[in-house]
């Protein structure tokens, strides 16, 4: 029965032995919060566990955001090598920064950090992606040879987070479509997008393209003006 209700509670829901179909609601629990001070003001931390996963997923938040509207929210997942590595393979790092800084400057908002490396694939599998890359495949190519979706990332766990924080309706720091219509989806009122686009380079800027070209990522708009 423990096994059971385990698959349970990470699926949303199961099918019985009998046929019955049985939903469990996933539970979200904000366990921690501390005061984090960075480059960017000060923050609080919020640490969650949760029955979807066992990651460590966590919200740093600035200002009062309970009953709030257009509240400017990052879902930034998870880049070792961007984030704290500084890797200019990616954008992750300034994405991160950037985030920050929009956050600190509006004086209150949420950015949620999900534990989802390599867009849902893992450390080991991205890694195995660059040496593709360096190869001749792009970013959505690379993944797809390894066995995997071009984007596997899940958002149920930040939508949970954005509810848990109260929030009634999100400005989204994004330049991911699909991640808008995947919180919409989720129940999530985003109001509006803020555009988070860094500034392109040699190392970059051909896995910035094929997001744009592949993936349907806002980037590059200025240009086309």
């Amino acid at each position: 029965m423990k096994l059971f209700n385990s698959i349970a509670a990470k699926l949303g829901k199961i099918e019985s032995i009998f046929g019955l179909i049985i939903y469990v609601k996933p539970q979200l629990e904000n366990l921690v919060q501390t005061p984090i001070p960075t480059k960017h003001g000060e923050f609080i931390l919020h640490y969650y566990s949760n029955t979807i996963d066992d990651k460590e997923h966590v919200a740093l938040v600035k200002g009062d955001v309970a009953g709030k509207e257009n509240v400017p929210v990052r879902i930034h997942s998870e880049c070792f090598t961007g984030d704290v590595l500084g890797s200019r393979r990616c954008d992750c790092g300034e994405q991160l920064d950037m985030a920050l800084q929009m956050i600190d400057k509006a004086g209150f908002g949420v950015l949620i950090y999900l534990r989802q490396e390599g867009r849902g694939i893992g450390l080991l599998k991205k890694l195995q992606a660059y040496n593709l890359q360096d190869q001749g495949m792009d970013t959505v190519d690379a993944n797809i040879h390894l066995g995997h979706l071009a984007d596997e990332r899940e958002y149920n766990i930040a939508a949970l987070m954005v509810e848990n924080l109260n929030i009634k309706s999100v400005e989204l720091i994004t330049n991911n479509p699909k991640k808008i219509a995947e919180l919409k989806k989720l129940g999530i009122n985003v109001a509006g997008r803020i555009p988070v686009e860094s500034v392109a380079h040699d190392d970059n800027v051909g896995y910035l393209k094929t997001k744009a070209k592949k993936m349907a990522h806002m980037l590059f708009e200025s240009k086309k003006e």
